[in-house]
């Protein structure tokens, strides 16, 4: 787990993080559709899981700015940023009805991604333990698909004088409208590090790795 000091001093947010962390403690969420339409496509032609795959360009999408990076160290009295944040995910056991928390290292390479991904998944189901060690993974985001609906709203609370930095990102199935399949996308983060701008940002650049796919036909050559 390697990350950077941030110096408040020349911090580009430094008034709004001030503000956001002592007078108006809060986070801010959004819930949008997304088009994943070539995704979908892509994962069926290459007979790859569509949830690894959009597993993958979430977390490629997040590593690519510091602002989703960081995080508060209250031992330590630090903000900052991890040089990668990995994505915490669970497996939902059917007979029992509770989820198992699988953590996975993010790597750019896609092949590499999505080989220790479905090993990681399948060790995941031979337990039913929760398996939660927010300990020892500082440098992690929620990641989590609500995989029994299409939603229109979700909302995660926290404590306000929690200060959890690091993304938690929800998603459900997605449907078929007009022809194209979208899903509901919801993304949350707190004030302090992040506004409606980079909230929003978030949705842009996964359109943006998506069309990607569209234009190469390939995430193996998208992810180098």
């Amino acid at each position: 787990m390697d990350y950077k000091i941030l110096n408040m001093e020349t911090y580009y947010r430094k008034g709004v993080y001030r503000h956001f962390t002592e007078d108006c403690k809060c986070s801010t969420s959004m819930t949008a559709r997304v088009d994943v339409t070539e995704l979908a496509a892509y994962s069926r032609r290459t007979g790859t899981k569509f949830y690894v795959n959009f597993l993958y360009l979430l977390a490629k999408v997040l590593n690519s700015r510091e602002d989703y990076r960081m995080q508060y160290l209250w031992e330590k009295d630090e903000l900052v940023i991890f040089d990668k944040i990995n994505p915490v995910h669970y497996v939902f056991h059917e007979d029992t009805e509770t989820c198992t928390v699988v953590y996975i290292e993010y790597f750019p390479a896609y092949d590499r991604f999505y080989e220790n991904c479905m090993a990681d998944i399948a060790r995941a189901k031979q337990t039913r333990e929760y398996g939660l060690d927010t300990e020892n993974h500082r440098n992690y985001f929620d990641a989590s698909y609500i995989s029994w609906l299409s939603y229109d709203a979700l909302h995660i609370e926290l404590p306000d004088g929690h200060l959890h930095f690091t993304p938690i990102i929800n998603w459900g199935r997605y449907e078929e409208e007009n022809g194209r399949f979208r899903m509901p996308l919801t993304v949350r983060l707190n004030h302090a590090v992040a506004d409606g701008y980079l909230v929003a940002k978030v949705f842009r650049l996964l359109e943006e790795e998506i069309a990607k796919i569209e234009a190469a036909g390939d995430m193996l050559h998208n992810g180098k």
